[in-house]
């Protein structure tokens, strides 16, 4: 019922979503070849737009390993989710749908394998208003806060119901 997505990134797509990731490490993470690689294999669902130059998203579910600190917040307090692992639009692409066109995808995917809850952290110190304001106009509500140690940040764990769980 949840399997994850065949996912094939080519080499072009890998290139492309490094330096994408590389251009917004401050709101996601570092990412290189080996992490990306370990990402994709686990990931429930990769969205791309033009092969992951205009903007990207890989999202893991409750089965999936090792997907850090924030992933694993989740799985201690739901034993079914998905989760965003990250999204990055490129500057030049932003105000034109690509973020919400990817997150129409995978909530598509995620309601038909029958999951019930999308779940994501945005950073809030320092703050990603951007984010927080897109992710609150897709019906996510903040359900936890946490500050990053090692990392100077603090993130804020957004969920939003799926399905007919959904109230938006």
């Amino acid at each position: 019922m949840h399997e994850a997505s065949v996912v094939f990134v080519t080499g072009m797509d890998r290139a492309a979503i490094i330096a994408l990731n590389h251009g917004s490490v401050a709101e996601t993470s570092p990412m290189d070849e080996a992490g990306l690689k370990a990402l994709v294999d686990e990931a429930f669902h990769v969205g791309l737009r033009e092969e992951g130059r205009a903007a990207f998203l890989i999202a893991l579910h409750q089965a999936s390993h090792d997907g850090g600190i924030n992933f694993g917040w989740f799985r201690a307090r739901h034993s079914q989710f998905v989760y965003v692992d990250r999204i990055v639009v490129a500057a030049d692409q932003r105000g034109r749908g690509h973020a919400r066109s990817l997150y129409d995808e995978l909530i598509a995917k995620a309601e038909t394998a029958g999951h019930t809850l999308l779940c994501c952290e945005v950073n809030i110190d320092p703050p990603n208003e951007a984010s927080l304001a897109f992710h609150t106009a897709l019906g996510f509500a903040e359900v936890g806060r946490a500050a990053l140690a090692g990392k100077g940040k603090t993130v804020a764990y957004l969920a939003r119901p799926l399905g007919r769980h959904n109230g938006c």
